[in-house]
Parts: C-alpha cells; sequence; structure tokens
C-alpha cells in the first residue's frame, strides 16, 4: 500500500553550533583570482583547478584557463556577500567579476565561456560554444543580481547590466514558442519549452537571475518568463512523500542529479516574489519527500527516474549541497516555518564533516573547498572554483541564519526505518543525541522532540 502524507521534522534545538566569527573565508577564492588585461579593459578571472598538496593553479586542458560559469559564481558570492554583510571591498570584487561577465556576451546575447591563457576566447570548444544554456543561465543569474545591487550605488554600471540582461531576451522567447507543447516518456510528463528542452537544472539558475532582475525593475515581460519557466520545472515534479520519486524535481528528461538542481531555491524564490502559491508548494513538496530522505538515508549523486538499477551516490560535490541548502532557506522565508532553515543547517553540515568519510569538505582557516568525495573513504582534496566558490556560497548563506546555523556541526545517529517513519538522530561531534529528524508517514504531521525523548529514541534502538 502506498501511504500519502506530508513529512515530520524532528528538530531538537540542541547545542550542535557553536559560537563563533564568520566561517566566511575568502583567501583561497582570492588566490584562484587574477587581474588581467581583456578586450581593452581590467577585468577579473577565476581560475579553474588548484591541485593539493600545493594549490597552484591548474588549466582545463584545451578548454582554457578560466570560465563564465566561475566568474558567474564568484559575483554571485561577492555580491550576496555585499548584501548581507555591508562590504564594499566584496562589490568591488563583484564588479571586476561582471566585468569580464559581460564580454564573454555577444551582441545578440549568447555567451562564449572559456578564455585561453593568450586571452583568446575559446569559440570552438564545446563547452565555450556562444549558445544559451549553463553558462548563459549563470551568467544571467550574476548580471540580475549584480543589476538590482548595483541600482543604488552605481546607477550606470547598473544600467549596463541591464542591457545585457535584456540583450538575452529574444532568445527565451525563442524558448518560449515551444511554451504547451510537452511528450510522455516513461510515464513521465517532459515539458519542451525549458533550456536544452527539458532542462530544469539549467534553467533554474537562469530563472534566478530573471528573478532577482524582476525583483529591481519589475515588468510583464519578465514576469511572464518566470511563471513559464518555472511551470515546466513543476511539471519535471513526480511522486509525493509516500510515493516515488518523493517530491523530486528531475533535472533533465527521466534523469535527475543533485549538482546544480536548483529548482527548489528558484521555485520558493520566485513564488514569494510573485506571491505564487503553487510555486511554493511545489518547493515544499521536494523539500519535504525529497530533501528530508536524503538528509535522514544519505546523499546521492545522481539516479534515472525510469531505470531504478540506474543510481550512483558519488562523487558528492560541493555544488550538490549548495541548491539544497539555500534552496531550504528560500523555503523557510517564503514560508515563514523556521524548520527549512534548520534542515538547510543539517544539509550544510556536510561541509563540515557530516559526510560518510566524516572529512571537513570546507576548511575556514584557509577557505578552501574541497573538491569531492570519491566514496565512503576518499575525499578529493583539491580545490577548484566551483567546489571553494559553492562552499563559500552555502556557509555564507547558512550563517546568516541563526536557525540554520546552529546545525553546522551536527552529525547523523542512530537509523530507524519502519513501516510508518524514517527517522535519523541528531547528535553533536562527540556523539551526543541533540534530537531527530524523522519522515512521519503515517501522521503526516511536523513533530519537534527535545533532546530526552531523542536519546530515549536512541537507547531503544541499541536494545
Amino acid at each position: 500500500m502506498i501511504i500519502r502524507s506530508t513529512i515530520g521534522l524532528l528538530l531538537a534545538l540542541g547545542s550542535c553550533a557553536r559560537e563563533q566569527p564568520s566561517l566566511v573565508n575568502t583567501s583561497h577564492l582570492r588566490h584562484l583570482t587574477e587581474r588581467i588585461s581583456f578586450q581593452g579593459d581590467s577585468v577579473d578571472i577565476i581560475r579553474i583547478y588548484a591541485d593539493a598538496p600545493k594549490y597552484d593553479w591548474v588549466g582545463a586542458g584545451d578548454e582554457g584557463i578560466a570560465c563564465v560559469d566561475d566568474a558567474a559564481r564568484a559575483a554571485v558570492f561577492y555580491l550576496t556577500h555585499a548584501k548581507l554583510m555591508q562590504d564594499r571591498s566584496s562589490l568591488d570584487r563583484a564588479r571586476e567579476l561582471l566585468k569580464f561577465v559581460l564580454r564573454m556576451e555577444t551582441d545578440e546575447g549568447l555567451f562564449y565561456n572559456f578564455i585561453r591563457e593568450d586571452r583568446s576566447i575559446n569559440t570552438t570548444g564545446s563547452t565555450s560554444l556562444p549558445s544559451f544554456g549553463w553558462w548563459a543561465g549563470r551568467g544571467i543569474w550574476s548580471l540580475g543580481l549584480g543589476y538590482r545591487v548595483f541600482l543604488t550605488s552605481d546607477p550606470a554600471f547598473a544600467d549596463v547590466l541591464s542591457e545585457a540582461v535584456e540583450r538575452a531576451f529574444p532568445h527565451l522567447d525563442t524558448l518560449l514558442n515551444n511554451y504547451g507543447h510537452e511528450r510522455v516518456a516513461s510515464g513521465m510528463r517532459i515539458p519542451e519549452w525549458l533550456l536544452y528542452g527539458s532542462g530544469a537544472d539549467a534553467t533554474s539558475e537562469l530563472v534566478l537571475g530573471l528573478i532577482e532582475y524582476e525583483s529591481a525593475r519589475p515588468q510583464q515581460r519578465v514576469r511572464t518568463y518566470i511563471e513559464k519557466l518555472c511551470e515546466g520545472m513543476m511539471i519535471m515534479q513526480d511522486g509525493d512523500i509516500g510515493t516515488f520519486p518523493h517530491g523530486a524535481h528531475r533535472s533533465w528528461e527521466s534523469r535527475w542529479h543533485a549538482w546544480g538542481n536548483s529548482q527548489t531555491q528558484a521555485l520558493a524564490t520566485a513564488g514569494k516574489l510573485l506571491k505564487n502559491d503553487r510555486m511554493i508548494a511545489s518547493a515544499k513538496r521536494e523539500a519535504e519527500g525529497w530533501y528530508g530522505r536524503l538528509l535522514i538515508l544519505g546523499n546521492q549523486r545522481e539516479r534515472d527516474f525510469a531505470d531504478s538499477a540506474n543510481h550512483k551516490e558519488y562523487e558528492q560535490i560541493a555544488y550538490d549541497i549548495r541548491p539544497m541548502a539555500v534552496g531550504l532557506l528560500r523555503l523557510g522565508e517564503a514560508t515563514g516555518e523556521d524548520r527549512y532553515a534548520r534542515m538547510a543547517g543539517l544539509a550544510a553540515s556536510w561541509f563540515f564533516g557530516n559526510n560518510t568519510p566524516g572529512k571537513p569538505m570546507y576548511d575556514f582557516l584557509t577557505g578552501r573547498g574541497y573538491d569531492g568525495i570519491r566514496s565512503g573513504s576518499e575525499v578529493n582534496a583539491n580545490s577548484g572554483a566551483e567546489s571553494t566558490i559553492e562552499a563559500l556560497l552555502t556557509v555564507l548563506e547558512v550563517e546568516h541564519s541563526s536557525a540554520a546555523r546552529q546545525y553546522l556541526y551536527c552529525r547523523k545517529g542512530t537509523l530507524r526505518t519502519t513501516a510508518d517513519a524514517l527517522t535519523r538522530t541528531i547528535t553533536d561531534k562527540e556523539g551526543k543525541v541533540e534530537g531527530a529528524i524523522r519522515i512521519d508517514l503515517r501522521q503526516g504531521q511536523m513533530q519537534l522532540i527535545d533532546r530526552e525523548q531523542a536519546e530515549a529514541m536512541e537507547k531503544d534502538v541499541t536494545q
């Protein structure tokens, strides 16, 4: 029998957190940053890779040395840091990165991705062709947020960013010429008006940029883009709390992967901005059914919902965690329910050792975000741009929420599964039980269980 209900989250307000100054350290990101002369201007780029143990710069072979993907990510981080911390230096760093993104956009509103060591643009590589896909979506995210942040402090620069965002609008119009067209494969609905046809993952980051732009410069055209793209993303969602795949938003076609799957973040933010309850409900459905299971049962890398044998647990990366953690924060803001912020803190605890090898994936003493968990015992100790920036953005957002921050140093305790519930106790670093997170399939209600009750649950399991 399939049991349908909502999530029950049992999260005690324990002592997993510690009082300390900001955990955000930009030293390694600054190490990866290089100021160059590019197309007649001075801009900042982000070197792609840095390998252990010395962490010197490493290029990406024939692709190049730096890309829009990472410059846009870094710009989003610095803009967010400037906004949350009132940090002028972060605003200056964001400007230099945005100047690079601007110069990688064509007059037609497409984006190149990579530059080479000689400062020439890679115009032919498959990961750099002028296109409207992943790197365009990330570029628009940085430009849209940049417009919002610079609008009051530097209106002239904001106007330049606005022009860049709107140059891409014809490509959005082309996408949405297919609005309403969909097909069914393996019993799943597949829209055809997202990036790459059904690329809800890439589309989610594009939508984040459009949301920022609409927040600062409301216009019906942009609102329509957001609404129609969000509708496509919601079509790519299946199941519920008791039915596989438990509210997960598919990434593309029938496949789901953790990295870059920012649909909950986009839908919660858009739903709040546009006062759209359906978008918020879709975000809640993934948070409660799918994210809840990941937090209880363990993270996954990817899987094909049309093929139960096609799934992977590893490699796990920082780019898996940010969409979940920050998405939960945005959902908490959209609903006013701090249980989602608490879940965000639990998700982000992956960076501080709450993972299968039990190793930190972010070092706040150096600012390095490590490149991944390869297995239950092996960590990739390299520290490239993507991992570092995604770690920094997650930590920045989570530590800004008091409800989330208190869970950063938590650990997974005992797992208990029954026909009625999935339960995982939560401990501090020393193994002391602080509470529990639970999906209650029978009662379908949210409960907060204190430390004493959670300790009793732990004893019951071990006896």
